[in-house]
């Protein structure tokens, strides 16, 4: 299985011959409230005529309805090292720049020596 991820570099260590990325999944999520979740979620089950009657009742009664984030996601961290060359030769990106990693289980690779 491989997947190709995008990553946020949001710190990077230079020790002049060494140096160290620190990345983030550059994911983002939207905050959305639980009138919007229950409004769509209702508007799904009814028919128009139902839910024309229905829906003015039911924004009223959940108008005061706070706004939390739902749609949260355990990001990925990565530290990489790398000797400054390879850095160079990357075209040195900065703190907030993303950059793609190819992350995939190897073959097994069996020698036999016969």
């Amino acid at each position: 299985m491989s997947a190709t991820n995008e990553f946020k570099i949001t710190q990077i260590v230079d020790n002049a011959q060494m140096i160290q990325l620190t990345l983030i999944e550059n994911v983002s999520t939207e905050p959305i409230s639980q009138k919007q979740m229950i409004i769509e979620n209702v508007s799904k089950k009814l028919d128009s005529e139902t839910k024309e009657q229905i829906m003015q009742l039911l924004e009223a009664i959940l108008q005061a309805q706070p706004t939390i984030n739902i749609k949260t996601y355990q990001q990925t961290q990565i530290t990489i090292a790398m000797p400054k060359s390879r850095y160079n030769n990357m075209g040195r990106p900065q703190v907030g720049n993303i950059i793609e990693i190819d992350m995939k289980k190897s073959k097994d690779v069996s020698l036999s020596h016969q």
